[in-house]
């Protein structure tokens, strides 16, 4: 019997993943490829559901393993930074975008809360900062999911001729464009209020 551990186990499994698609990834598969028997995986993984969530935190290492913002990064480079490595790691895999839908990698929770502060302390609201983060993850995995369903020409969905082909690239940058945009905009408005509010004195007079 082949010697397995939990590691190699998800290994295999993303391995399987690239080879069948995420509709065809199942324990009988997984354990007809490591060599032993089906329910031996159950030591690991008491469910499907528990080990796709297992796939899901593994593939996001290589947008795990990316440094973190430090005080001295522009905050609006390194938001357009960090969705394109979360975009980039999700077209690693084949059905990426759908293995990560709707899961958290716990090991992303410290990451995320540790990105969150960086823009705060860049003077983006907290509120906005949150939001952003969320906007831009689900527009990303939206337009991978998109990008990983798009067969190419000749799958008998291809658009009217007269309709310019999808660039998904494009698309997703211009995308992300608009809601950095649109951060930047609720930023500078926030600072413009604040700044307009020190200048007013607590009884009500502007200083001159």
């Amino acid at each position: 019997m082949t010697k397995v551990n939990r590691e190699i186990v998800v290994s295999e499994a993303l391995d399987l993943l690239d080879e069948v698609g995420l509709d065809t990834v199942s324990t009988r598969r997984l354990a007809k490829r490591l060599g032993v028997e089906q329910p031996s995986l159950y030591w690991y993984f008491r469910t499907k559901k528990d080990l796709l969530a297992a796939m899901a935190e593994a593939a996001m290492a290589p947008h795990a393993a990316a440094p973190l913002p430090t005080p001295d990064d522009d905050w609006r480079t390194w938001f357009l930074d960090n969705t394109r490595s979360f975009r980039r790691t999700l077209l690693i895999r084949r059905d990426g975008a759908r293995l990560h839908a709707g899961s958290t990698p716990a090991g992303d929770l410290d990451r995320i809360r540790r990105k969150m502060d960086f823009l705060v302390a860049s003077g983006v609201p907290e509120r906005d900062a949150q939001m952003a983060m969320l906007a831009a993850g689900r527009f990303t995995v939206g337009s991978v999911l998109e990008e990983q369903a798009d067969t190419g020409p000749g799958d008998g969905s291809d658009p009217p001729a007269d309709m310019p082909a999808i660039d998904h690239e494009s698309a997703f940058e211009a995308g992300l464009t608009l809601i950095l945009d649109g951060l930047v905009h609720r930023t500078a408005a926030r600072a413009a209020s604040l700044s307009a509010d020190d200048r007013v004195t607590t009884g009500g007079r502007r200083v001159q």
